[in-house]
């Protein structure tokens, strides 16, 4: 009641926020909202009351809403989205309630779900999560654990919710949506362990109440599992508790059921991970060890019954078991709990039909790998060296096509995805065998006999994983499987034919070192070109061959650029012709410089052509107007056309880009407002400008007036990264300068109009992103030139507003941006101008330094995540080395304004935290160090 009279208070006070009809809103218009949500059969009907009631779940209505509808218990969907509404409140909302009323708050969701405990499970773990998270965010609960069990332990009733909460608390300490920092969740994490074996004391006390009880077991099982998951439960108390005998019991049991055997599986799995430290928990450790080498029996059972679910358990359980005792394993092996009994358990599982269950174990044999790979120990290697042999052997078999499959291996089906990872995993472990050996094995087992085309073609497959990792150098095995292969017929499985292409196009090495083998090479290639289901992976294969054996395929360009005239001809995935195209340009680059410019125009003539061909169409065709093929692939040959030019030496490339700019000009201004043709455009550009360097000063002044132009109508950002590698290219020519900086600044205004919108930096991260590399480019090209513009105010206020960005991309630019800025202040590289540059960095600092720390103190406390930190502590740093004396006191101003408490009066930093992470930060002495200390108290604001 005091709960509901407060609510009505706030509800009235807050009449003018959020969405103010709802004070008035009636429960039958929400009902209605509801129904709708779940009900109505028309999608725009479902999405509108989606939205209704979304807005209306953000306003403070919702609290006295939520409790209401809970109370009045009228129908399942009515009191799960009450639920829903007042677990999403807490989470994120719960700030807007004072500190007297979370007292009433706790006790009405505790009536509620008391008296809402038959009526949906899902219901039950809504209001368990609410509640776990009150719990967590008010420091005036003390003993949560304790009340609860004392007050519902007794009424068998309340059993099910009481487990609950009891699963669900656990899992949420941990918890993204909820910042309770790290001083308050190591409060409650030592308030967890403290009452830990009261838990599970209760938990085996419902276990020998309820007998075999299916959904008890479960629940008791999940809440286990939660607990072990945290990391609270004392290892010496559980190695002797019944509930880990139960626990194997159930998992040894045949007649067990599917749901009970994985509520079994992941509380055992979680156990394993929960000891990975095993030194420190050697009694449980122990315990766990046997009881898992118990259950090899139960997997036979599982296997001989077909049961899959249970074998994929079980295989889980094993491959946990191998995670956990990893290191114990490599330091002594086949001793203790290193017994190598646990890599048969894994390699029992290898042994089943079903792919699926051999992969589970990827992960563990990679780090067993790296493991191994870091000792570098032969012997250690010499011990492992059988069961990786044993392993690659499952692998082969496992990667076999079905006898009765037609057509070509698939790539993006699950099984392709399962050779693919089989694929990487080889790779990793090849060194433990020993690739030559591998290989050499491989392939005998094909010239053996007459091997089932699936065997070959899955035995081809592994042989390509690992075909660079064997020395090419006068090796004979590998010139025989290449003569081999070359030489199949063209009446073999198509598979066959398409694996081993792709096993020639990994074998390139050996063709460079033996350039007898290229033109069969090639021939063979050339024929799965023409084949339509063969030609993408031929023309892969081409691509290798021309990237490793550049020198030797010159002879062979005229052939390349035949094919490139042609590419259409060919059933060509769009990335199989590009790929074709990069090719043919890291062979043209190895001509000699007078052929280049003739054959680059060779070249790109079927593109430019074609770019032509659509501008000279009526715009109304739509797609048949789309020129992104076309600037696609002419992009990727100006970006792979890099023949080596001495200075004074005229750009072989230079005339064919001038020739072909008028084309791109009008396909720019044709597609101006598309901003997916313009990105394609100005990625053209933009490998045309580094193709031909500084040769490409003629193209300057129109690229940069059409770019200013289109930009004021269409501000797309792309435009923006264009700018910024035309100041790398062009920044420390004098002449250029001017010029440069007038784009700038003509580029910024509408930029800073677009993000000063609401919401504009969350709503255009690319904008922001590319507006940075466009200032930090010139930073590193011509500071001085920034630096005494009017614009570089506004550039710095944007940087700070944008430091509060989470977007990846977008946040590293700007805090490479502001580093960069500063340090021109810092490096003293012997340069005229340094003391200029210092005299106008201390400007711009004095004008905004205060405010850039503040604002990066609270930005990396509230609103970043962890991995853009070192980014953060690099910009810290060079604020302190311009000047230590007056970071010192900027960073005391920015730690004084941060708040001391939570909202649920838990202490969130002490005054002594504050003078240790500000004596740490200004007395470091590198950069890492800072970044150190803000990781670490950082974390008291998550």
């Amino acid at each position: 009641v005091v709960f509901n009279l407060f609510l009505v208070t706030i509800t009235t006070f807050h009449s003018q926020m959020s969405l103010c009809i709802f004070p008035n809103t009636s429960f039958a218009l929400v009902y209605q909202a509801v129904q709708a949500l779940y009900h109505d059969p028309d999608p725009a009907g479902k999405e509108r009351a989606s939205v209704w009631l979304g807005e209306l779940q953000r306003s403070m209505y919702a609290w006295e809403l939520a409790d209401q509808l809970l109370q009045l218990k009228q129908d399942v969907e009515s009191c799960y989205f009450a639920a829903q509404t007042m677990k999403m409140k807490i989470q994120m909302s719960f700030f807007e309630l004072p500190p007297e009323t979370h007292i009433a708050l706790r006790d009405s969701l505790l009536s509620h779900i008391q008296s809402l405990k038959d009526l949906s499970p899902i219901i039950v773990t809504q209001l368990a999560l609410a509640i776990a998270d009150l719990a967590l965010q008010m420091a005036s609960w003390k003993g949560c654990v304790h009340t609860l069990i004392e007050k519902y332990s007794n009424d068998v009733s309340s059993m099910t919710f009481l487990i609950e909460i009891l699963t669900v608390l656990p899992e949420e300490v941990h918890s993204r949506s909820l910042r309770i920092g790290a001083n308050r969740r190591t409060e409650i994490i030592e308030d967890l362990a403290y009452y830990s074996s009261t838990v599970v004391t209760l938990l085996m006390t419902c276990v020998e109440k309820s007998g075999s009880n299916e959904k008890m077991l479960i629940k008791v099982f999940r809440c286990l599992g939660s607990w072990f998951n945290l990391g609270v439960l004392d290892s010496n108390f559980m190695a002797n508790n019944q509930l880990l005998m139960v626990l194997f019991q159930v998992l040894q049991r045949d007649e067990t059921s599917t749901n009970l055997h994985e509520a079994a599986s992941d509380c055992v799995c979680s156990a394993l991970y929960a000891i990975e430290n095993v030194d420190t928990h050697m009694p449980l450790a122990q315990q766990l060890f046997q009881g898992v080498l118990t259950l090899e029996t139960a997997y036979h059972m599982a296997v001989a019954r077909e049961d899959l679910d249970k074998v994929l358990n079980y295989c889980r359980i094993f491959t946990e078991l191998c995670e956990t005792f990893l290191e114990t394993t490599v330091r002594s092996p086949g001793q203790g709990m290193g017994d190598l009994r646990t890599l048969e358990l894994l390699l029992i599982c290898a042994g089943h039909p079903q792919y699926e269950v051999v992969e589970i174990s990827f992960n563990f044999w990679y780090r067993l790998g790296e493991n191994l790979y870091k000792t570098n120990d032969p012997a250690l290697h010499g011990i492992f060296r059988p069961y990786i042999q044993r392993l690659l052997h499952g692998l082969a078999r496992h990667c076999q096509l079905d006898p009765d499959h037609e057509g070509i291996p698939e790539d993006t089906d699950d099984f392709g995805e399962f050779r693919m990872r089989v694929s990487d995993l080889v790779k990793d472990v090849i060194f433990l065998v020993g690739s030559m050996e591998c290989f050499s094995q491989l392939y005998s087992t094909l010239k053996e006999g007459n091997p089932p085309w699936e065997v070959t073609e899955a035995v081809l497959f592994i042989m390509a994983a690992i075909a660079k990792s064997v020395d090419p150098e006068n090796n004979p095995t590998l010139t025989e499987v290449l003569e081999q292969v070359v030489l199949l017929p063209e009446t073999v499985h198509i598979a066959v034919r398409y694996t081993s292409i792709e096993l020639v196009g990994e074998m390139s090495e050996v063709v460079d070192r033996n350039p007898r083998f290229l033109d069969p090479v090639l021939n063979y290639l050339m024929k799965g070109l023409r084949e339509k289901t063969l030609a993408s992976v031929a023309a892969k294969a081409i691509h290798n061959i021309c990237s490793v054996c550049r020198d030797h395929m010159a002879q062979h360009f005229q052939g390349l650029l035949d094919i490139a005239r042609a590419l259409d001809s060919f059933a060509l995935t769009t990335e199989a012709a590009v790929g074709l195209l990069k090719g043919t340009a890291l062979v043209l680059a190895r001509l000699p410089l007078e052929k280049i410019a003739e054959c680059l125009s060779d070249l790109c003539a079927v593109q430019v052509m074609a770019l032509k061909k659509l501008l000279s169409q009526d715009p109304r065709n739509g797609k048949a107007a789309d020129p992104t093929v076309w600037l696609d692939r002419l992009a990727v040959i100006f970006r792979h056309t890099n023949p080596i030019v001495e200075n004074g030496q005229t750009h072989p490339c230079q005339k064919v880009i001038q020739e072909i700019w008028p084309v791109l000009s009008e396909t720019l201004n044709t597609h101006q407002a598309d901003n997916r043709i313009v990105e394609r455009c100005c990625r053209c550009l933009r490998f045309a400008v580094r193709c031909v360097g500084k040769g490409s000063a003629s193209l300057l002044q129109p690229l940069v007036t059409q770019m200013v132009s289109v930009y004021q109508v269409y501000p797309h950002s792309c435009f923006l990264y264009l700018g910024s590698i035309l100041v790398d290219e062009y920044g420390m020519e004098e002449g250029c300068r001017q010029g440069l900086l007038d784009m700038l600044q003509a580029l910024c205004m509408p930029t800073f109009q677009l993000l000063e919108q609401t919401n504009g930096l969350r709503n255009h991260p690319d904008t922001v992103d590319d507006l940075f590399r466009l200032a930090t480019r010139f930073v590193q090209r011509s500071p001085i030139t920034l630096l005494s513009s009017g614009i570089i105010v506004h550039i710095i206020q944007c940087a700070i507003a944008a430091t509060t960005l989470d977007h990846r991309d977008a946040n590293c630019s700007v805090m490479k941006f502001v580093r960069d800025l500063i340090h021109t202040g810092v490096s003293n590289d012997h340069e005229d101008d340094f003391e200029l540059r210092k005299q106008l960095i201390g400007q711009a600092m004095g004008q905004h330094g205060q405010q850039l720390v503040t604002q990066l103190m609270h930005t990396c406390c509230f609103c970043l995540p962890p991995y853009t930190l070192p980014d953060v502590a690099e910009v810290l740093w060079e604020i302190m080395v311009f000047d230590r004396p007056t970071f010192c006191r900027w960073l005391e101003n920015a730690l004084k304004g941060l708040p001391k408490e939570t909202s649920g009066g838990a202490v969130t930093v002490t005054h002594k935290q504050l003078t240790d992470f500000h004596k740490q930060v200004t007395s470091a002495e590198e950069c890492k160090q800072v970044c150190w200390a803000i990781r670490e108290f950082t974390r008291l604001f998550r």
